[in-house]
């Protein structure tokens, strides 16, 4: 059996290009059996995920789970709105954070952990153009560092 402790399901790369992260928080999902199945097969994507506060509860919105392909009429809606299980106390930071200019809270993982599907979300900060090309540059100098570094090694 497999150990499914802390296993990826879906990453969203790109919003780390897009965004400075501000703080980061775990947070738990409820869903339903059908998504649960889902997940476990890979069948998610996170890109247009967001989450917002309603009446002091945080909510995950547009996150697409693909219906269940041996599920019946029961299946889910692939993009309603699902609940995030967090304390009250990081939902009150997160609604301070939203509060303030500029500022969004964005999924950035969905992993199981000891067989509950959990939810790394992070209140960020939206990057300019000059700082996504920073990030750029930095990636490509640390790509070529890293080449030569092989390089080196196999001449030895």
């Amino acid at each position: 059996m497999k150990d499914e402790n802390n296993r990826t399901i879906a990453s969203n790369r790109r919003a780390g290009y897009e965004y400075h992260f501000i703080d980061k928080f775990d947070a738990g999902l409820i869903l339903t059996g059908t998504e649960v199945k889902s997940l476990r097969a890979g069948n998610v994507n996170l890109v247009d995920a967001y989450v917002d506060i309603r009446n002091g509860e945080a909510w995950l919105n547009s996150l697409y789970i693909a219906p269940f392909k041996h599920g019946n009429r029961n299946n889910h809606e692939p993009t309603r709105p699902r609940k995030l299980l967090l304390h009250s106390k990081e939902i009150e930071q997160i609604s301070r954070g939203l509060e303030a200019k500029g500022l969004t809270v964005v999924p950035i993982e969905l992993y199981f952990t000891r067989g509950l599907a959990k939810c790394k979300i992070a209140l960020a900060r939206g990057k300019k153009m000059h700082d996504k090309r920073a990030s750029i540059h930095e990636k490509d100098t640390k790509r070529e560092m890293d080449r030569e570094l092989k390089r080196s090694r196999e001449r030895d």
